[in-house]
């Protein structure tokens, strides 16, 4: 259980070419024109493609000969290979593309050029030449001098194993098919010695070709186990297998192992598995290892787990694993407090999962309310979450009368400060004024506690207003760097109160080549703070720092 906490993290892809009547009467006879230019394109392009097919089936024809007859291949073999290697064939109608009798010239080909049999072999296996190339034997040419290829080969085509699927099988395991006489044959019947008939062996071993090398298979005969004392037939696990798909029985015993852990009866196991397969073949089981493992970091316990599984609802598991990540991401973006997100976590891990919720900020345009009330009102009533899901239409929030408050706060502390109410000076000081009313006196204290009076910080509102909407952290910080780290007075502030809207990196960076420069001799040294910072860039370097020839190296 610890190992699978470690591993587990959140964070889990016609056209109609004819002409309307309108159009004919509109274009006349050049309309005619152009309907005749399409059809005689058209009927050259039909024309085309018929000489590529005809080309191909003199290319299959002459490699089944060439297979069967000169190499001495099984004509069934020759056959399937000639019919079910187009890449090759193209690439062998390229050496007599200028010839005119394409049959007769790639027989003519062939007599002096033998190929190398291995690329269409595998390609008719279902291998890609991305896929086979690293299997092509280095110091072979003809699969007649790969006996054992071509008897274990034989033996999965009398299995009655689909040919164009064995690719799969050679990809994954080659060692198979250099397995001596009789061993594949052993396995397959070691396998049918489970209860299983040969279609079930067939596709059993395509959904996990390792069932076919020794000491790979006992995962698999434990699921079987498991199935069959929770009253799952084989028959049912061969309907879910889906063709293609590669299945790793070690992390579905994993899985099963960890359920039966949970104390759930045989029975409602067995029930819970039916209902809901992808908790089994999704993945092998790892999206609800995942998911199992996420659901104990936040603090669930085995028996919980259990009551939820026993709940499940009618969603596929992927789309729930998906679900529950996004909704956390979704609260942990409102900025909501963690254990907040952890009680509704835990307690409506089912709603969680069954949400699949608009995103936050397009949510807060929509509402017209700001992450605080969005948070309060999820704390509130988390089942408000299933009217916020994707392609829902949701209602604006009726206005709650806060920015109303914040706005007369505002008011009320700028008339404290002297500004008369509804004058062209306290109009601009409240568009620039960000936050809430509420904020703005524990600010505008932290310039008093520093030292200077109301009456000088009152004057320095006045004059640059855009000083409070820095929380009281920064400002404090900010004057704290002034007085010790730079040496500059706290009177300075009354002079160029902007100062604090300057982030500490930029004056750190500007004063270090103030500096540099005083000691040059290029700039003065105690220069007003509004100087040294509110120059741009471009004045600066062209007024001080060129002025020394080493000012820009």
């Amino acid at each position: 259980m610890s190992s699978l906490l470690k591993s587990v993290s959140l964070d889990f892809s016609g056209c109609n070419l004819g002409l309307s009547r309108t159009t004919y009467w509109a274009t006349g006879s050049y309309g005619i024109v152009q309907s005749l230019r399409f059809y005689r394109k058209k009927k050259s392009v039909e024309y085309e493609s018929g000489k590529e097919n005809a080309a191909q089936r003199e290319a299959q024809a002459v490699l089944l000969e060439y297979l069967h007859l000169t190499r001495s291949l099984h004509y069934s073999d020759a056959e399937h290979v000639s019919s079910n290697s187009p890449r090759f064939l193209e690439k062998l109608l390229k050496k007599v593309k200028n010839e005119t009798e394409i049959g007769r010239s790639l027989s003519r080909f062939l007599r002096y050029h033998p190929i190398n049999e291995f690329e269409p072999f595998f390609e008719s296996m279902g291998l890609k030449p991305s896929e086979y190339s690293p299997f092509l034997p280095r110091n072979l040419m003809y699969l007649a001098d790969a006996e054992m290829l071509m008897e274990n080969y034989h033996v999965l085509c009398s299995y009655e194993m689909p040919r164009n699927n064995i690719g799969k099988i050679y990809k994954e395991v080659p060692e198979v098919f250099k397995y001596d006489y009789g061993v594949l044959q052993s396995k397959l019947q070691a396998l049918e010695a489970l209860g299983l008939n040969q279609s079930a062996v067939r596709m059993f071993v395509l959904s996990c070709p390792k069932l076919l090398i020794a000491n790979k298979s006992k995962e698999f005969v434990k699921v079987l186990e498991k199935f069959k004392i929770v009253g799952i037939k084989h028959n049912w696990i061969q309907g879910h297998l889906l063709e293609g798909i590669s299945y790793n029985w070690i992390h579905m015993f994993e899985l099963l192992s960890l359920l039966s852990s949970m104390d759930y009866s045989e029975q409602q196991l067995g029930k819970l598995i039916c209902q809901h397969p992808d908790l089994l073949f999704e993945a092998s089981g790892n999206i609800a290892l995942l998911l199992i493992g996420c659901l104990l970091k936040f603090g669930f316990s085995k028996d919980e787990i259990h009551s939820l599984f026993l709940e499940f609802p009618q969603i596929q598991l992927k789309k729930f694993a998906n679900n529950f990540r996004q909704c956390y991401h979704f609260l942990v973006e409102t900025e909501m407090e963690p254990q907040e997100i952890g009680r509704i976590v835990r307690s409506h891990p089912i709603l969680l999962g069954s949400c699949s919720l608009k995103k936050v900020n397009s949510l807060l345009t929509i509402l017209n309310t700001g992450k605080k009330r969005l948070c309060d009102i999820i704390k509130e009533n988390p089942q408000i979450l299933k009217d916020w899901v994707v392609g829902s239409r949701v209602k604006r929030l009726p206005d709650s009368g806060e920015e109303l408050r914040s706005q007369m706060l505002k008011t009320k502390f700028l008339v404290k400060l002297g500004f008369v109410e509804n004058s062209n000076e306290m109009k601009r000081a409240l568009k620039v004024f960000r936050g809430k009313g509420g904020e703005l006196q524990e600010r505008f204290d932290c310039f008093l506690k520093a030292g200077l009076s109301r009456k000088d910080v009152s004057e320095m509102i006045k004059g640059s207003p855009q000083v409070l909407n820095l929380s009281k952290d920064v400002i404090k910080m900010r004057i704290d760097f002034l007085l010790n780290e730079l040496g500059y007075p706290l009177s300075a502030l009354l002079s160029f109160p902007s100062y604090v809207c300057y982030t500490i990196e930029r004056v750190k960076f500007r004063f270090s080549m103030y500096d540099w420069l005083k000691d040059q001799g290029i700039m003065k040294p105690k220069l007003a703070l509004s100087t040294i910072l509110s120059t741009s860039d471009n004045i600066f370097m062209k007024q001080y720092v060129n002025q020394h020839p080493e000012g820009t190296s």
